[in-house]
């Protein structure tokens, strides 16, 4: 069941681009907008959107930046007043429907902070945008004169788009599941907990399809999630984690993981993501949320404790296989595509009518609150005084030991009274 998105912001990337291009700062954004940096943080990240007057106003200063940058393209586009002819006529403007992507292995871009430049890694995995299409051709374009076909090359035949959503989602599934799991393997140290996050990360990709599907980078989006559900401080209370998992069977394999493990977390995965999958310093600061001088201390850190314990890995290109291939030996199952759609929806409807419940109970508690109350006040009792001088009115009760004196006394008086009340006999 998937959930709508915004209509009026752009995807949660792009907001964090246009900010980026104009060299704002996330607390300029929040001056402008009376919010503070963390909930304009959370907003580029995707986790809350903007409600009632803050949604109007990132929404038109969002606005105000893209055509801020769009003003320099149409003012080279724009038509020569001086009356001649332009010697390249602008392409008609091509209206493209937003189109789920179709999942495709891309090699990284090489990184420059130490020189060198990554290879294709199994951990790298993307998504490469469609093809753009071709113009219509003009209409007053003059048709070529006497052109003689020319036998053209059989072309390949193109795969077949992805028909429903559904299809598309099980396409990005089972072409990036398996890095995923891998990536967590190596974040964590823990197999379930690495096939646990990468399932959890494509039920909320599910959930939120519509927003996914259009964005510039799904495979990003979903290793964003599987990173920061893996890395979650809360896993510590869970008592099935608290003890360690079984270490790997190679002793290299071993030894590296625990140099691994050894790291910070924000050094870890920074590591993981320029060394690892391939991204570039800037990319990685964006997706660790911290600035690119950040991201480049904690790497250049992480390595020097890594070659500090194993010379082996000093090189980038060397730490940069290892880091491919650590998790390869596990027994990692990705997830089904089928099974994370049906158990992502069951989990969505179970706590759906269990919120449900709970505001009906809630909803029940108030009503019989409502309906049991008293209409009116009641003063209460004030509680009794002792009166000076006068003793309190006791109940029966044993007998004081004057009390049981005096009782005898007069039992042993005559039954009569007194012996000056009992008359002599003369």
């Amino acid at each position: 069941m998937p959930q709508s998105p915004a209509t009026s912001l752009p995807s949660p990337k792009e907001r964090r681009r246009l900010r980026e291009a104009k060299s704002l700062s996330h607390a300029d954004v929040a001056a402008k907008l009376g919010v503070t940096r963390e909930t304009v943080r959370s907003w580029e990240k995707g986790r809350t959107h903007p409600r009632g007057r803050s949604h109007e106003a990132y929404a038109k200063l969002l606005n105000a930046l893209a055509e801020e940058q769009a003003a320099p393209r149409r003012n080279r586009q724009a038509p020569r007043t001086d009356g001649s002819r332009s010697t390249t006529r602008p392409e008609p403007p091509v209206k493209r429907a937003a189109k789920p992507y179709t999942p495709t292995a891309v090699a990284p871009a090489p990184v420059a902070v130490t020189g060198h430049a990554h290879q294709p890694s199994p951990l790298a995995l993307t998504l490469a945008p469609e093809p753009e299409p071709k113009p219509a051709p003009e209409a007053d374009a003059e048709p070529a004169a006497e052109a003689t076909p020319e036998p053209s090359a059989p072309q390949p035949p193109t795969p077949a788009r992805p028909a429903t959503p559904a299809q598309a989602f099980d396409a990005l599934c089972a072409h990036t599941a398996p890095a995923l799991v891998r990536q967590a393997y190596v974040l964590t140290g823990r197999r379930t907990l690495a096939q646990e996050a990468v399932e959890r990360a494509f039920q909320q990709a599910w959930y939120r399809w519509p927003e996914v599907a259009v964005d510039r980078d799904p495979a990003g989006w979903v290793r964003a999630a599987v990173h920061e559900y893996a890395m979650s401080p809360w896993h510590s209370f869970r008592p099935s984690l608290r003890r360690p998992d079984a270490p790997p069977a190679e002793p290299a394999d071993r030894a590296f993981l625990d140099v691994l493990l050894s790291l910070s977390p924000a050094q870890r995965r920074t590591l993981l993501l320029y060394d690892g999958v391939g991204l570039d310093l800037p990319e990685t600061a964006a997706e660790t949320e911290a600035s690119t001088p950040t991201a480049a201390n904690r790497l250049l850190h992480a390595r020097e404790a890594i070659a500090e314990r194993l010379p082996d890995l000093a090189e980038p290109e060397t730490l940069h296989r290892r880091l491919a291939a650590l998790g390869g030996a596990e027994k990692l199952r990705p997830p089904k595509p089928e099974r994370v759609r049906i158990t992502g929806e069951h989990r969505a409807r179970v706590w759906t009518r269990a919120a449900i419940a709970f505001t009906t109970l809630i909803i029940g508690a108030t009503a019989l609150t409502l309906r049991t109350a008293p209409t009116h006040y009641e003063p209460p009792q004030a509680p009794g005084r002792a009166v000076s001088g006068v003793p309190p009115l006791m109940g029966p009760g044993p007998l004081t030991y004057e009390e049981e004196e005096l009782r005898a006394k007069l039992r042993g008086e005559v039954p009569s009274g007194p012996h000056r009340l009992v008359p002599q006999a003369k």
